[in-house]
């Protein structure tokens, strides 16, 4: 029972603070006008939501599992779809063709190097070696869930793979604004980084809306965001998985043969909240931005958008107990591991030197 009331507090206690931050922005005010606690907290509010859940799920374990994973999944999905009104179809689709002859090399590339590493070296059974690989190539959970149907992957291996995805999720969003704000990437080049380095879509907005909280003075002069940039890039990015699912079973047609296809027809594959969040955009450029009124609600529901994204954090830092820990076993985490440490070094050297 006590675990119960201390994870409403938390909850109750982060929507509060982060709802009063959105009232105060929409009435033009800063958070250092409630006072210097408030408005450090609301600059760090992202990693400190995160690390509370982290915190929380490690002391007291799963509470209220059904109603996290629903928090933790939803609301950072549909807080995506709300950022799609507050950008238009130009500024996308400038945002997604930023290195995209990059990504080609960098998907296939990963997906080599993960098969590699994780198969061939540390001896992970192939369907998780592949769905590890899979998940850091595109975006985490999302291309894992959609080449395991395709492949039939055990449940264990889904289970591993996917722990392994949350746990380095979780290291990224605490590090990712570090090592940006250390080495001075400005606002796009933060952007490209974290879509293309971090798996998941919920671990790169966060990172995107942390990065944005600390540099607000670069993100006003440059007038770029890293939370749109990384945003527009990761969902150009997420839509390979089409081309994973249909490409997959060639991969391993072998292994495959005589258990039938079982695959889901590809526009299946593309998850839902990436075609809401293009319609959000279409209905943003066509519609909200031809009248001031509109525009008004593109802005505050962008804005709302960003701050659920914080609160999301609290309840994706809820999954990772022990018990995850605990499942995710050290080899399929040293391929984890390396490969992310490939791909963050190499788009990363890319980013700063060649693009």
């Amino acid at each position: 029972m006590k675990n119960k009331i201390i994870y409403i507090v938390i909850a109750a206690g982060l929507f509060v603070a982060l709802m009063t931050g959105f009232v105060l922005e929409m009435m033009g005010m800063k958070p250092i006008d409630l006072g210097e606690g408030y408005a450090f907290f609301m600059k760090q509010a992202s990693p400190i939501s995160l690390a509370l859940g982290l915190i929380f799920a490690l002391t007291f374990g799963k509470t209220y599992p059904d109603f996290t994973k629903t928090m933790s999944k939803k609301m950072l999905q549909w807080s995506v779809v709300g950022l799609g009104f507050g950008m238009t179809l130009a500024s996308a689709i400038a945002s997604g063709k930023e290195g995209m002859l990059f990504t080609i090399v960098s998907v296939f590339g990963t997906l080599l190097i993960g098969w590699l590493i994780g198969y061939k070296m540390l001896k992970v059974d192939w369907q998780t070696s592949y769905l590890i690989s899979s998940g850091t190539a595109i975006c985490g959970g999302s291309a894992i869930a959609a080449t395991g149907s395709v492949i039939k992957a055990k449940s264990e291996s889904m289970s591993v793979a996917l722990g392994v995805v949350f746990v380095l999720n979780a290291i990224a969003l605490f590090i990712f604004p570090v090592i940006g704000d250390s080495i001075g990437m400005n606002m796009k080049e933060f952007g490209m980084w974290a879509a293309i380095a971090i798996h998941d879509t919920s671990s790169v907005v966060g990172a995107g809306a942390a990065f944005d909280a600390s540099h607000a003075d670069m993100m006003a002069s440059e007038g770029v965001s890293a939370l749109e940039t990384a945003t527009a890039i990761k969902l150009t990015r997420a839509l390979w998985i089409v081309v994973l699912a249909v490409m997959t079973p060639f991969f391993f047609k072998k292994r495959l043969s005589g258990e039938g296809s079982g695959r889901k027809p590809w526009y299946k594959t593309v998850p839902m909240f990436i075609v809401w969040f293009v319609v959000a955009i279409l209905v943003n450029t066509f519609v909200l931005q031809g009248f001031e009124a509109g525009q008004a609600v593109s802005k505050y529901v962008s804005l709302l958008a960003k701050y659920c994204i914080t609160l999301s954090l609290f309840f994706i830092g809820c999954g990772l107990t022990k018990e995850t820990l605990k499942a995710v076993g050290i080899k399929p985490l040293i391929q984890g591991v390396v490969l992310w440490i490939v791909i963050s070094t190499v788009s990363l050297g890319y980013i700063l030197w060649v693009a």
